[in-house]
């Protein structure tokens, strides 16, 4: 049997998703060890805090392992899947032949220039050479050396030169500084692990772990039950009455993203019960139309064109606060996010240009973000860019609610559920179409004038849709 060489195995690693996104869960490999792989082969679906997206591979072998299971959240920059590229057509196999690569060296940093595997729905972006070796690789620490000088020039912002004439704050790069940051752990006070002295991310935790109890004069660790003498409860639960469900992904990712919006922007919320019949008769006339031959027609639909309309109208709501400057930004286009709920958690994929389409192609752009959300395919940059967003909650059969925004936009619109209710038609009470509408602003951006006027144009091209035509 012929030995495989170190040089003829190949590590691919976790793409750096860019974003601020420092870490993915794998979701599901679609390979095992002793399958080939072909050059842009996907072989695994991750999740990341904004989607769940699919890798490919960017060289052709064997797989020779899988170094995490699925369900393993990994740090962007760690190797997760080694192949054997010993007979494979890819290039990058050949470049460690000149010399033997150090054994505490990874022979894959020498990549090629022409690809980089980046996430789906990204282009590719240059990325540092130098990585952190796989968790548990035995890596002996060493002094600081001329490469360490660099590379921590590199990672505080700063030139060569800048390094010799400073004194060296303590390494890390970018992601490890901001959960330090985040954590209130100062680095200095950081004891490092890595290679050539870098901070990591488990140091990092390590210097917040609670210290430890002073042990007893005993050789080994107190026995598991030893807790149960002292005075401190110990926090438990009963498995067969609590189910507890880690928080993470895109879950994690909304959850800290709403906390922030609602403590950030300080919300309006205005309500109108409108009378919904002709929109509704309009819907159904829609759906013989050849023009809408194959697409989805639905009420959607139209309250999404609604809102366009209204947007069109009063063009100041369009627009986002920029903190930093201290600036309102007027956006000249609507990316009009449309929030789904998908079984990893809320999700808010945009149309982008949706003021530019037809009703057409409006309604062929929404059923392929709902499909698209229901297969969990949605990439992170359909989530991107939004300005706007409409969250339809009648389809839970709620009447309405105060929606939060969505990080970044001015406005929000709910939709209650559309149900026949007596209402005064042409001073008669009738059974009508009756549904609940509420507007979410930004009180920076929208005052209440802006905002109602708003919210009463979308409730008068409901009332009326031909309005769509003369208001268009």
């Amino acid at each position: 049997m012929t030995t495989m060489t170190e040089a003829s195995v190949r590590e691919f690693k976790m793409p750096d998703v860019g974003e601020g996104l420092t870490e993915a869960e794998i979701l599901k490999w679609y390979v095992q060890p002793g399958d080939t792989v072909t050059d842009g082969q996907v072989v695994c679906e991750v999740e990341t805090a904004k989607a769940a997206v699919e890798l490919p591979i960017p060289y052709d072998g064997v797989v020779h392992e899988l170094h995490f299971p699925e369900g393993t959240t990994v740090d962007v920059g760690t190797a997760i899947i080694a192949v054997d590229v010993a007979g494979g057509a890819s290039p990058v196999a050949e470049a460690p032949a000149q010399a033997p690569a150090p054994a505490e060296k990874e022979p894959e940093e020498a990549k090629p220039q022409g690809r980089q595997p980046v996430l789906v729905g990204y282009g590719v972006a240059a990325s540092s050479t130098k990585r952190r070796p796989r968790k548990g690789a035995d890596v002996p620490r060493q002094e600081p050396s001329t490469a360490a000088q660099a590379l921590q020039s590199e990672l505080n912002g700063h030139g060569p030169a800048a390094a010799a004439v400073t004194p060296p704050r303590p390494l890390a790069k970018p992601p490890v500084r901001k959960l330090a940051k985040d954590l209130g752990v100062d680095l200095a006070t950081v004891t490092p692990t890595g290679p050539d002295g870098i901070i990591t991310r488990e140091d990092v935790h390590a210097a917040v772990a609670p210290p430890a109890p002073a042990p007893e004069p005993v050789s080994q660790p107190a026995p598991v039950a030893a807790p149960a003498a002292t005075s401190a409860p110990v926090a438990t639960y009963d498995t067969a009455r609590e189910t507890r469900i880690p928080v993470k992904g895109v879950r994690k990712a909304t959850a800290a993203a709403m906390v922030g919006s609602a403590f950030t922007a300080p919300h309006v919320t205005e309500f109108v019960t409108v009378d919904v019949t002709r929109t509704m008769k309009l819907v159904e006339e829609l759906k013989q139309d050849k023009e809408f031959a194959g697409l989805r027609v639905n009420p959607l639909l139209l309250i999404s064109k609604a809102l366009l309309v209204a947007i069109k109208r009063n063009p100041d709501v369009n627009a986002s606060w920029d903190e930093a400057a201290q600036e309102i930004v007027q956006k000249h286009y609507v990316n009009l996010g449309i929030a789904a709920a998908t079984p990893r958690g809320l999700i808010v994929p945009n149309i982008k240009d949706a003021h530019a389409k037809t009703l057409p192609q409006l309604a062929e752009a929404l059923g392929e973000l709902v499909s698209t959300a229901r297969d969990g395919k949605t990439t992170p940059a359909a989530m991107q860019g939004g300005t706007v967003t409409i969250t339809n909650v009648g389809v839970f059969g709620v009447d309405t609610g105060t929606p939060i925004l969505n990080p970044g936009e001015s406005a929000i619109l709910a939709v209650g559920a559309i149900k026949l209710q007596p209402w005064v038609h042409k001073g008669k009470v009738k059974p009508r179409q009756v549904t609940t509408l509420a507007l979410s602003f930004d009180h920076r951006l929208v005052d209440g004038e802006l905002g109602s006027k708003v919210l009463a144009d979308v409730a008068a091209i409901l009332e009326q849709p031909k309005r769509l035509i003369t208001w268009a």
